[in-house]
């Protein structure tokens, strides 16, 4: 199946016919290498193969994520196992419990929610991605961070270049100097003089009794705040549209916001926005019956896995009314996603008060429908809707 993969358009494409194709003919795909990896890649496409692969880190490392995107963010968390990853995780996991989600809901998620539709809900009209989705997760993760706010655009812009910098790397790896020199004045006052952000708390942190190095503190902040801002607008963008094309759904939730629990996780399943992660066999092993050579790239397309139809019944479809299943749109294992309580928080907040602020929020019928589109980072470029001004 390496000629179908390959046919995949990066940034268009539409790759759930070729997963379904490989879950049922072939479940662990072999591709040759390529000019980003010469390496041939082993691209694992089912439920359970992808959730055994995401829990054994002994057999399946994190490490090749250094190889590949860590070229373009620095020393990365992602690119950690055991105990060094769970020390790792440890100095940022604290900006995610539950007391630091009520105060990020009150200080920052819900004052920026309102002020992005404050600026639309006269008008009658708006494209929600580039007035609401595209500008509402970057914000609430620079205030998070302690970066400016008002320099949000500049973050997507880099976060953007960051994520695709394999594909481009010139242009990756400018984007990853420019991020750096933008943050080092802000780190050094940090360190003079900490605040109440999470970009203090890594600046003044030490483990073993020695502070980060500058290449492991901006590899934290420069996969933070992509990943804040990438994933979460996405997922965002998908969830409106999944209303809007479902109106009779779109009426129920209006009617019931104790719905919204169930809109978001089915979002999740259905359109994630990140659709795989990368791992390196460190042993010869086996995937599915097929032979895994040491050293191997394994691509774990957790979007596949969350379409597979042993275990999701009807799973191309969005459905509100489906059983509660776990998915694996934040991963699984050790390396589950430190962020998806604040993501989920952020997507019910902002979708909760899309509906209030919005009403009679309907697809603009002079536009073209919204498609959701990609292979790795899936989302619509445009959601244009009509709303009643207000």
């Amino acid at each position: 199946m390496t000629d179908v993969y390959e046919q995949v358009d990066f940034v268009t494409g539409q790759p759930y016919p070729m997963w379904a194709r490989a879950r049922a003919e072939c479940p662990v795909m072999r591709t040759e290498g390529g000019d980003v990896d010469p390496r041939p890649t082993y691209y694992v496409s089912r439920h359970d193969d992808v959730e055994r692969v995401l829990r054994d880190q002994a057999t399946f490392s994190s490490s090749i994520n250094a190889e590949v995107i860590g070229r373009y963010m620095g020393d990365l968390i992602l690119a950690m196992d055991g105990h060094a990853h769970k020390q790792y995780r440890g100095l940022v996991s604290h900006a995610f419990r539950a007391s630091s989600l009520a105060r990020w809901e009150r200080d920052l998620v819900g004052p920026i929610i309102d002020r992005l539709l404050d600026d639309i809900a006269p008008l009658g009209r708006a494209d929600l991605v580039r007035t609401v989705t595209s500008k509402y997760p970057v914000q609430i993760i620079c205030g998070i961070v302690g970066v400016p706010i008002a320099d949000h655009e500049q973050f997507v812009r880099w976060a953007e270049e960051i994520n695709t910098g394999p594909l481009h790397p010139e242009r990756g790896m400018a984007a990853s100097r420019a991020m750096r020199a933008y943050l080092e004045p802000i780190v050094e006052a940090r360190r003079r003089q900490p605040t109440e952000d999470l970009l203090s708390d890594l600046a003044t942190a030490e483990i073993d009794g020695e502070r980060l190095s500058d290449e492991k503190l901006y590899g934290f902040l420069r996969l933070l705040i992509p990943a804040g801002a990438e994933t979460t607008f996405r997922v965002m963008g998908n969830a409106l549209v999944a209303l809007l094309t479902h109106p009779a759904e779109l009426e129920r939730v209006r009617a019931d916001r104790d719905l919204l629990g169930a809109v978001i996780e089915e979002t999740l399943r259905w359109e994630t926005s990140v659709t795989m992660v990368s791992r390196i066999a460190t042993t010869d092993t086996e995937i599915a019956g097929c032979p895994i050579p040491a050293g191997s790239p394994v691509g774990v397309i957790t979007g596949s896995a969350n379409r597979d139809e042993r275990r999701y019944a009807e799973p191309d479809a969005w459905r509100l009314d489906r059983p509660g299943q776990t998915h694996l749109a934040f991963g699984w294992g050790p390396h589950l996603c430190l962020g998806m309580h604040l993501a989920r928080l952020e997507l019910r907040t902002g979708l909760n008060a899309v509906l209030d602020r919005l009403p009679g929020l309907r697809l603009d019928p002079d536009a073209p429908p919204p498609v959701i589109q990609g292979l790795a980072f899936r989302g619509p470029d445009a959601l244009p809707v009509r709303f009643d001004p207000s």
